[in-house]
């Protein structure tokens, strides 16, 4: 059998919880029932095994057994969230689903057999193999969304290692593979996955003080928003012990802020993509944005800057896009790093490099630097075309004060002039009321459409 690995730690720790949802405890001795007895109701039901099954969920009870009976069941699940509602009937054609699984707010579940055969080369070979498979789709916030089709056997190897046990937060969502990650090493190792629908700052400090959570995997931004919204004064947060962040750039004044404010926590970096999987990772030190990263199964270099990696958990290739892998085997992330050793800096997404006259902007840098500045509540920068530089830096940037555009831009410069070299102050500012991310707490730089800025005259260029 496929997870009898932990069927067997759900079997040792009977006693133990394993899920915490909606403030509601369930043990492994429910999950390992729950797991035979949706394994039961599947087939009853005609979900035909190696079959192609969206699982529309979150973190419940049901939805985690669902997900394990259906690997199991060697199917391919293609996970949905609400994040994705408007999407799903696209995304359900593009994996060719066969089954919808539907879970609803309480945790009902609802399945429909669909007259459709997938017959995506991909798909046909993890059939043909009775492998089960993982369809991930990508948030498409830089573009189209891409559909990434894994075996799901190689994901859960690294798992058959023990580590860890921690009380864990759900943070990251569960079509996301971090999110994936984040609950198969959790259960793996006999620890708690404490599933929050609530994620904003509040929320998330009210969460780890009633149900003592150890671990918190979460984003930059969200940090960031943790630190402005002081929520963390208002909740005993003694129980935490680590933070890991990735999915983005980390601002080197957000980690040092978060990192001053909680000197006793350890954070970690975390690397990976919905092509690869999730990577280990060694910071430098909690306060360091330089990180070691790779581990069994994994090879990085460094090409022309850009990190590279090859992996034996990745994906089989995309549904819906030629594959990125060179004849070899390796990824190109995209990510441009500095190196120094042993040791990785990500700098920036190579797609989001500002070229000022020749000269490399990276947006993170500069919005690190504002953000520092008294009243920047947030700051999205990205690239404008220019017809003497190519392109010049705009920033978008909310404030919790009213402070003018004329005011603030003053003082901007006055703020950057020492820290930033002139090419990489921000030469059009715009104030904006609206939120720079999105339901996955990731920095949002290109400007929605439907945004409405409080001021969007073009601005001279810094003095």
């Amino acid at each position: 059998m496929i997870i009898d690995f932990l069927l067997a730690n759900f079997s040792a720790k009977r006693d133990k919880d394993a899920l915490v949802w909606r403030d509601q405890p369930y043990a492994y001795s429910w999950m390992e029932e729950a797991v035979k007895v949706w394994a039961k109701r599947l087939e009853e039901r005609h979900v035909m095994a190696s079959s192609v099954v969206s699982l529309e969920a979150d973190f419940s009870p049901n939805a985690v057994a669902l997900l394990l009976a259906l690997i199991e069941r060697r199917c391919i699940i293609v996970p949905l969230t609400r994040s994705m509602e408007t999407s799903k009937a696209e995304f359900r054609t593009i994996a060719e689903v066969e089954s919808i699984i539907k879970l609803d707010d309480q945790d009902r579940v609802s399945i429909e057999n669909l007259p459709r055969s997938a017959s995506h080369e991909l798909l046909l070979r993890l059939k043909d193999n009775h492998r089960p498979g993982l369809v991930l789709f990508s948030s498409g916030s830089t573009g189209k969304s891409k559909a990434a089709v894994h075996d799901f056997v190689p994901l859960l190897d690294k798992f058959k290692v023990p580590r860890h046990a921690w009380r864990t937060m759900t943070f990251l969502m569960f079509d996301h593979i971090g999110g994936v990650n984040t609950l198969l090493y959790t259960l793996s190792n006999g620890g708690c996955a404490v599933a929050t629908e609530d994620r904003s700052p509040r929320g998330v400090c009210r969460a780890i003080e009633k149900h003592k959570i150890e671990l918190l995997p979460t984003s930059p931004t969200f940090l960031h928003l943790l630190i402005i919204s002081e929520a963390y004064k208002h909740f005993d947060l003694s129980s935490l012990k680590l933070v890991t962040y990735g999915t983005e750039v980390m601002p080197e004044a957000t980690l040092k802020r978060f990192h001053s404010l909680f000197p006793q926590l350890q954070l970690l970096q975390t690397y990976g993509l919905s092509e690869l999987g999730i990577l280990r990772s060694q910071s430098k030190s909690s306060g360091s944005l330089w990180f070691k990263v790779g581990g069994e199964g994994f090879e990085i270099r460094v090409v022309n800057g850009i990190l590279e990696i090859k992996a034996k958990s990745a994906m089989l290739g995309y549904l819906n896009a030629p594959t990125p892998f060179t004849s070899d085997g390796w990824f190109n992330t995209g990510d441009v790093v500095d190196v120094d050793g042993e040791y990785l800096r990500i700098l920036g997404r190579e797609s989001e490099i500002i070229n000022v006259g020749g000269e490399k902007v990276y947006p993170a840098e500069v919005e690190s630097v504002i953000q520092q500045m008294e009243g920047v509540a947030d700051v999205a920068v990205a690239a404008e075309r220019n017809l003497v530089t190519g392109q010049i830096v705009k920033a978008r940037v909310k404030l919790n004060t009213d402070e003018s555009l004329a005011d603030f831009r003053k003082r901007m410069r006055n703020f950057c002039r020492p820290r930033l070299p002139v090419f990489k102050i921000p030469q059009k500012v715009t104030l904006d009321n609206q939120d720079f991310y999105g339901e996955r707490f990731k920095k949002l730089r290109r400007e929605a459409q439907s945004a409405e800025p409080l001021n969007r005259e073009k601005q001279p260029g810094p003095d």
